[in-house]
């Protein structure tokens, strides 16, 4: 396997970087430090510090300033599993899945169920025509094949998934488009004038960011622009199920606020802050928001110069383009958690130890956008930066495999207290897990505080 070092190097290349700005990085410690068979301690080092060194470029064509930009492996793996290591007022999280959610044998193997939100489980009970209880879920599934049941499943609208080895996986249809993609591609879709940067102290001081995501990934990458300064402002649907915990953790530093895009008023009221933007990050199925006028090619005639963010769960091409799916469902259908369980003996599936395909794609999404919005200020033009989990994980697993990890111990409180911060929050005091890049002129920090869904009004503060 490549060292941190030279992965980064790749990931930087791919964005378009200068090699010269690498020299200014440093990556200590040293994996594995969790219980896995893949890299996963390494995706969350390296994706934390390409995007810590792109707001540190993006501040030295601000200022002029060079600047270094630290990580440490631990801290790096601590902020990747952040959800579990919030406390709000003293408590810690809530049950994470809902009662029926998880894994389940079929006729040939195992599936996975994702019902989290109410309508996904309620669908599930309907193609299964049973209620909302383990066993009885279990006595429908025992009639099922995975793969019928899978394919019947989304035509259900259910989001569920099929375990596969990574061989029969990487003979899928869809997972062949995918071999076809990098782990991110950044694309001019029009012309515009270069946009100036605003004053500011900051790397990303009043750059603007539309953030239309939920659960982890794509809120983690407004997560992190707003470290960094951004104005971050979280749009949400006043009847979209959210999942509070994660609302909370993945908050920091943003504005919140209610639009409701069923409507033709709420439609206008995001062309609106469209209209101020500098960057347009959301985590909906391809084509879900092109259906409401929100395109990029159409959000790049709002506001030229936009950059504009795009994360899916199976990525723009291939069959299963337009499929919904979340980090666990992903990890169970391209042989993840197939091959952690061969690893670890298990009969049946085993997770990774943290949500890495979620974490490393939110990080990935805010270094292509801070990477795009930096190549505008230079030469104009719109951009569209696209990611999604499973390429993430084809470029997780091609980081090659770990030995003699599984039986790694979990890591000890005392060690994740060591990255942890005491902030107020609109829901009660937090301690939280700081920002693990360490930027040696521009310290990375939240200027605002978690808040409710829907706090703040749907208008962008003024700059400066």
């Amino acid at each position: 396997m490549n060292s941190s070092s030279d992965i980064l190097k790749d990931l930087w290349a791919l964005a378009g970087g200068d090699p010269s700005a690498l020299d200014a990085v440093k990556l200590t410690g040293a994996a594995p430090l969790l219980p896995s068979s893949f890299a996963v301690d390494t995706a969350a080092q390296v994706t934390i510090a390409a995007a810590g060194l792109a707001a540190a470029e993006i501040w030295k064509q601000r200022s002029g300033e060079k600047q270094n930009v630290s990580v440490d492996l631990e801290h790096a793996v601590v902020e990747c599993r952040s959800e579990r290591y919030l406390r709000v007022a003293g408590k810690p999280p809530p049950p994470t899945w809902d009662a029926i959610a998880g894994i389940y044998k079929v006729r040939d193997g195992f599936v996975r169920l994702h019902t989290n939100f109410r309508h996904h489980r309620d669908n599930v009970c309907k193609v299964l025509n049973c209620e909302p209880e383990r066993d009885k879920v279990q006595a429908a599934l025992n009639n099922w094949d995975g793969e019928d049941f899978e394919t019947r499943a989304y035509a259900g609208g259910c989001v569920v998934s099929f375990m596969r080895s990574h061989e029969v996986w990487s003979k899928h249809p869809h997972a062949r488009a995918l071999a076809e993609l990098p782990v991110l591609t950044i694309e001019k879709i029009g012309e515009a004038a270069p946009k100036s940067w605003p004053s500011g102290r900051r790397p990303l001081e009043s750059v603007r960011v539309l953030d239309l995501s939920r659960v982890i990934a794509g809120p983690v990458a407004g997560r992190t622009l707003a470290v960094h300064g951004a104005d971050v402002m979280l749009i949400a649907g006043p009847a979209l199920p959210q999942i509070d915990w994660l609302t909370i953790d993945n908050g920091r530093g943003k504005l919140s606020a209610f639009v409701e895009l069923k409507s033709e008023q709420g439609r206008a009221t995001l062309q609106s802050l469209l209209a101020g933007a500098d960057i347009f990050s959301q985590g909906y199925r391809p084509k879900s928001l092109a259906a409401l006028g929100f395109s990029p090619e159409e959000a790049a005639r709002i506001n030229p110069g936009i950059v504009y963010v795009s994360m899916c769960a199976y990525g723009h091409a291939g069959p299963w383009a337009e499929r919904r799916g979340f980090d666990s469902l992903v990890q169970t259908t391209t042989g993840f958690n197939h091959a952690e369980g061969q690893v670890a003996g298990v009969d049946g599936p085993k997770e990774l130890p943290s949500q890495m395909l979620d974490h490393a794609t939110g990080y990935l999404m805010a270094f292509g956008a801070m990477m795009a919005r930096a190549r505008q200020a230079r030469e104009g033009g719109s951009w569209h930066v696209r990611v999604s989990l499973a390429q993430t994980g084809r470029w997780l697993w091609n980081l090659g495999r770990i030995t003699d990890a599984m039986g790694k111990p979990d890591l000890p409180s005392e060690t994740v207290q060591k990255y942890m911060q005491t902030m107020p929050s609109g829901f009660g005091e937090l301690s939280a897990v700081r920002h693990a890049a360490i930027l040696s002129k521009t310290p990375a920090f939240w200027a605002r505080p978690a808040m409710p869904l829907g706090t703040h009004p749907p208008q962008w503060p003024l700059r400066g």
